[in-house]
């Protein structure tokens, strides 16, 4: 198994930036897929940004296209997910998840993490 735990979350202004952390421990991190997704109070979880095991493929929801950038240190068992220009809409619980392939849905993940808040303030 995976144990995923993210870091990073607070409070920003609108335009601002965060970079989020997410440190995995158990199984090799670098044989796995890694995913950001979020989840607003009474919304489902959403699909943000995901990244393959090497690092060479990445996908970003359209809505974070631009703005947010995922990438990974497999030396480090860490991925990483930097917010610039954050928007109001971006406020969420942000969850890391890792998965055998690269997917866009919450079921293509095998591990989560605990979330961490993101609140954006105007």
């Amino acid at each position: 198994q995976v144990q995923l735990v993210e870091s990073g979350g607070g409070l920003v202004q609108a335009g601002g930036s965060l970079r989020l952390s997410c440190a995995a421990s158990g199984r090799t991190f670098s044989s796995y897929a890694m995913g950001w997704f979020r989840q607003a109070p009474g919304k489902e979880r959403q699909f943000v940004a995901t990244i393959s095991w090497n690092g060479g493929t990445t996908y970003y929801a359209s809505s974070v296209k631009g703005r947010f950038t995922i990438s990974r240190d497999n030396a480090k068992n860490t991925v990483y997910l930097l917010m610039n220009s954050l928007k109001p809409e971006d406020a969420a619980v942000y969850y890391c998840a890792a998965a055998t392939y690269v997917a866009t849905a919450t079921n293509g993940y095998d591990y989560w993490g605990q979330g961490t808040q993101v609140t954006v303030s105007a």
